[in-house]
């Protein structure tokens, strides 16, 4: 089992930047893929940035080149750093891990909530 604890979420100005953090524990030794995902009002849940064991990183279309995801795997922590953000960036923001390389992980936690104000 893996927990997943986030922090980071408030309200931001557009054009501002913002860091969230996310810290795991438990069997941290199995995760071989961290992600954050992000739920707008209303809207699917998104995949916006994912890291890999390999330090490999995929990104969201609508983010790249603002948000910069990076891993810390002596401290099990996964951080996003988001600048220039946007209204559109409103959403709780939620970090998922897992062991596999290709695939969403089981573990989630219980999401930060980013509000961008125009």
């Amino acid at each position: 089992q893996v927990q997943l604890v986030e922090s980071g979420g408030r309200l931001v100005q557009a054009g501002g930047s913002l860091r969230l953090s996310c810290a795991a524990s438990g069997d941290t030794l199995s995760i071989r893929r961290y992600a954050w995902y992000r739920q707008a009002p209303g809207k699917q849940r998104e995949m916006v940035a994912e890291i890999r064991r390999d330090d490999m990183t995929t990104y969201a279309n609508s983010v790249k080149g603002r948000f910069t995801i990076s891993s810390d795997n002596a401290k099990n922590t996964v951080d996003l750093q988001m600048n220039s953000l946007k209204p559109e960036d409103t959403a709780v923001y939620y970090c998922n891990a897992g062991p596999y390389y290709y695939a969403q992980g089981n573990y989630w936690g219980q999401g930060t909530e980013v509000t961008v104000s125009s």
